[in-house]
């Protein structure tokens, strides 16, 4: 077999505080996003160590990205004439719920949402909503501390209950946190955390990580009692991390830092804090706000799919003198010499995507789903067009490595979303060039331009991909 299982997903992924803009229309709140800077002092933004409200003549890309909320029409037009058959994006918390902790919605941000939704069904494209992708009122994190509150559960409920009943027999596919993981990393940027003066940061990011997972059981159990139908996942940003050498200490190394990161699967999968986890939080000090029902919330919320994100693998070493040069989805990793790297210095491992699904796949036993992979690099645009021969490379080989985990390997997957189907502003750094998309969006680092979309020499390769359910690679 050449050809992917029928009814396989092929799509894209965009994610709404990096493509919709208007950021103060219809009602909408601010969030944590929005405060988010371009520039020098996003990363220390992003990990909670610098309040971003004392910042002056920053710019907040964010605020306007690529103005999806006044484009969504030619964009979704624009997805399917690439033959999409579904399309992954999220919803912005404080579009809905503008202060977060209201117990009635924004009905004109309920309309935004149904309006993109409805534009995809007329095309036949599957919905995958993203309920929470880094995304905190800004209300909750002024008056609540955001997720290091147990209060924040109930809010995000009200939330899915919306969302649930809403949109019932429209979205069957939903994910409850985006790269849930990335809470330990980015506590700012994932979750809306900030630190007090002397505050345990670590512990602070458990407390909320485990206020996540218990909000994330108690979706998976409403969407199931509101639509039986529906389906809902959890979501990590995945990558194998690989022992620098075969010393044993090494391969030690590696198996740690992938735990660091798997336990929030583990948890939501299997139901339960896994006792290698429970030991760390002890030798940690760290104690868990539990209340005695928490056990069987856990128990009873288990997912019905596991979906991530896959850009890089990772690479371990216990050896001191191994410092981590490499940044890869915000991760820092020793360099593989054995793997080349992208714009951004990201290392490209396409062999490392199979390895990940195959992880992943014999790890939980459950169906899969690959919600983010792409190459942001610098595209040159000349005659209404970028001739970007290295994002089809990139996603060709990942595109390889991903049907031989299916067909040779028989992993269980649902589909497949390249992130950035279209230009956005970059997660990471918070830059416009930084551009994964598959059309290319006029707007330079300030979001200013025409906003015109224009197709890439990769909207054509994907299409033909699609069309032919991945057996045409080289078209």
């Amino acid at each position: 077999m050449s050809k992917m299982p029928n009814g396989f997903l092929w799509g894209g992924a965009t994610a709404a505080n990096q493509c919709e803009g208007a950021f103060q229309e219809g009602g909408r709140g601010l969030s944590n996003i929005d405060f988010l800077p371009a520039g020098e002092h996003r990363r220390a933004v992003a990990n909670g160590t610098l309040d971003p409200h004392t910042l002056e003549k920053v710019r907040f890309p964010s605020r306007s990205a690529i103005d999806h909320f006044h484009h969504y029409i030619e964009d979704i037009a624009l997805f399917a004439e690439m033959g999409f058959r579904v399309y992954r994006f999220s919803v912005s918390w404080s579009r809905i719920f503008p202060q977060g902790d209201e117990t009635v919605p924004n009905e004109e941000g309920l309309c935004f949402y149904e309006n993109i939704i409805d534009e995809c069904c007329k095309y036949g494209i599957e919905p995958l909503v993203t309920i929470c992708h880094f995304d905190v009122p800004e209300h909750l994190i002024q008056k609540y501390g955001s997720w290091r509150s147990r209060k924040m559960i109930d809010f995000y409920l009200n939330l899915c209950r919306v969302l649930f009943a809403r949109f019932k027999g429209k979205v069957k596919y939903w994910i409850t946190f985006n790269e849930i993981n990335m809470i330990l990393h980015l506590p700012y940027m994932a979750a809306g955390l900030t630190f007090r003066d002397g505050e345990n940061r670590l512990e602070t990011c458990h407390i909320a990580a485990y206020h996540e997972l218990l909000a994330s059981a108690q979706a998976v159990r409403l969407a199931h009692e509101i639509d039986p139908e529906s389906q809902i996942g959890c979501m990590l940003a995945a990558g194998n991390t690989y022992p620098y050498s075969c010393r044993p200490n090494d391969v030690l190394e590696a198996m740690l830092a992938d735990r660091e990161n798997f336990f929030f699967t583990d948890v939501q999968v299997r139901g339960h804090y896994p006792n290698y986890a429970r030991k760390k939080l002890e030798r940690e000090g760290i104690t868990l706000p539990r209340q005695p029902e928490d056990a069987e919330t856990l128990k009873q919320g288990t997912v019905d799919f596991v979906s991530f994100s896959y850009y890089n693998s990772m690479t371990a070493s216990s050896d001191p003198n191994l410092q981590a040069s490499k940044n890869g989805n915000i991760f820092s990793t020793i360099e593989n010499p054995y793997l080349e790297s992208s714009e951004w210095g990201w290392s490209i491992d396409p062999l490392g995507l199979r390895i990940t699904l195959n992880t992943l796949y014999d790890r939980y036993q459950k169906p899969l789903f690959i919600v983010e992979n792409g190459l942001g690099a610098s595209d040159v645009f000349e005659n209404n067009t970028v001739e970007d021969d290295y994002r089809i490379n990139y996603l060709r080989e990942h595109i390889r490595a991903m049907k031989d985990a299916v067909l040779l390997d028989g992993v269980d997957l649902i589909g497949y979303t390249a992130w950035g189907c279209i230009d956005l502003v970059s997660a990471s750094s918070g830059e416009m060039r930084k551009r994964y998309g598959m059309i290319y969006v006029d707007a330079d680092e300030s979001c200013m331009g025409t906003l015109c979309r224009f197709r890439k020499k990769s909207f054509y390769w994907y299409q033909k991909v699609i069309a032919s359910n991945g057996e045409s690679l080289d078209g």
